[in-house]
């Protein structure tokens, strides 16, 4: 099979293509709104609206799942993207640019959610169920790579033209333009090195020619213990979903209201240096451990490394060391512990798809989740204040054991993406 041949040069850039929209929608933007004098009432109600598209996405999976190959939707949808950002920085500079640049971010979100979809359903269908379990640590790093890059390096170059223009109309505008550059790249890059040839396009028309919209959600809530399983996706990135809301402020807030006191620029370059390695370097060894001996004996490891580093930032709220390396060595811990976790929980959300409708249903658990993660998130601003940073890291770290528990009652095979002897 050519597609088995050639994964490591497909993989990367195709999940990169997947986070950096995201990242940009969703965190840069509140940055970038913020610099260029929104109120943080308005930056909170309309920044946390682009995120409904990942929380409805599953609405129209089935029609991505039932028309057209993967390749093609991902490819047009990332194009999308690309025009979407350029827009972006060209309305910038213009009188009413807040409503008609969140117009264009809102089209940009859509066009992400349904390239989402595509890439997923295509890795799903272009890679045999052992290397996707292997892969899947590559996939996940790069995704989350792609996340640093925007959190990380794309505010740091915004930061550095801030200060060399004087002007963040022109520093943001030439930003956006960038960004709409990078995504081009990427998008010719995926058109060149991914499969050219989709082994699903005759499979998908025989196997759902009788099926629409209906049956597929239908046969996704008749799977087994679909109950725990939802209550498990949703609740598993309870914690995590108000920490990384609030991570952000907590770093850039004064000592003086229980932040770090860091400026834009040290945000930028602590998530994009060290930040990028630890993360790479966990995802790397979760997708080797479960393809090595399978989720079941690395599940709950994995999910305490994912979880347990919100203790780093608990003792940095109580004690405030002056020393900028205390805060380096959260977040690579952070980081880390993240690659390594997350690769557990996407690789038992690929069991939760597995079955006819694999695209749609990853769609669906991957819908959940962003509901999951959408709703603690808009309410994680208003229990930070009341309770303070101190007491809110102390909240979050409660917040991840409901997940930690229900994970215990999950049922599916023993050796679930463990590499096979023969292959």
């Amino acid at each position: 099979m050519k597609t088995d041949n050639t994964p490591w040069f497909w993989i990367p850039l195709l999940n990169f293509a997947s986070g950096l929209p995201y990242a940009v929608i969703i965190s840069v933007s509140v940055i970038m709104y913020k610099n260029l004098g929104i109120s943080n009432e308005d930056i909170g109600v309309y920044t946390s609206l682009l995120y409904l598209p990942w929380v409805i996405k599953p609405l129209w999976s089935p029609f991505i799942e039932l028309n057209g190959t993967k390749r093609k939707w991902f490819l047009s949808m990332q194009l999308l993207i690309s025009i979407a950002f350029l827009l972006v920085g060209f309305t910038i500079p213009t009188n009413g640019f807040f409503m008609m640049t969140l117009a264009i971010f809102w089209v940009a979100a859509f066009a992400s959610a349904s390239n989402d979809i595509a890439s997923d359903g295509f890795y799903l269908l272009a890679l045999r169920k052992e290397q996707q379990s292997f892969f899947l640590g590559i996939r996940s790093t790069f995704y989350r790579l792609s996340l640093l890059a925007g959190n990380g390096l794309i505010v740091l170059f915004a930061g550095y033209l801030e200060h060399k223009y004087g002007d963040n109309t022109k520093a943001w505008s030439y930003t956006m333009i960038a960004v709409g550059l990078l995504m081009t790249l990427i998008t010719i890059y995926n058109f060149i090195f991914t499969p050219k040839t989709e082994i699903n396009a005759v499979e998908n028309k025989e196997a759902h020619h009788n099926q629409n919209f209906a049956t597929v959600f239908a046969s996704f809530f008749k799977k087994k213990q679909i109950g725990l399983v939802l209550a498990f996706i949703l609740v598993f990135r309870l914690g995590e979903s108000q920490l990384l809301k609030m991570l952000s402020p907590f770093l850039l807030d004064g000592k003086e209201i229980g932040g770090m006191g860091l400026d834009t620029e040290e945000v930028g370059i602590i998530y994009g240096t060290f930040g990028v390695g630890a993360l790479t370097l966990g995802g790397i060894l979760g997708g080797i451990a479960i393809s090595k001996q399978g989720l079941t004996k690395w599940m709950l490891p994995m999910f305490l490394a994912m979880h347990l580093p919100i203790i780093g930032f608990i003792l940095l709220a109580f004690f405030h060391p002056t020393s900028i390396y205390y805060i380096y060595a959260v977040v690579i811990l952070e980081q880390f512990g993240y690659g390594f976790g997350f690769t557990g929980f996407m690789m038992y959300l690929i069991h939760v798809a597995e079955g006819e409708s694999k695209t749609a249903h990853y769609a669906l658990a991957t819908g959940f989740m962003a509901m999951g993660m959408m709703l603690p998130g808009m309410l994680s601003g208003y229990i930070q204040q009341y309770l303070g940073y101190q007491n809110f890291f102390i909240w979050v770290l409660i917040a991840t054991i409901p997940g930690l528990i229900l994970s215990r009652f999950l049922i599916f095979p023993k050796d679930f993406g463990k590499k096979s002897e023969e292959v």
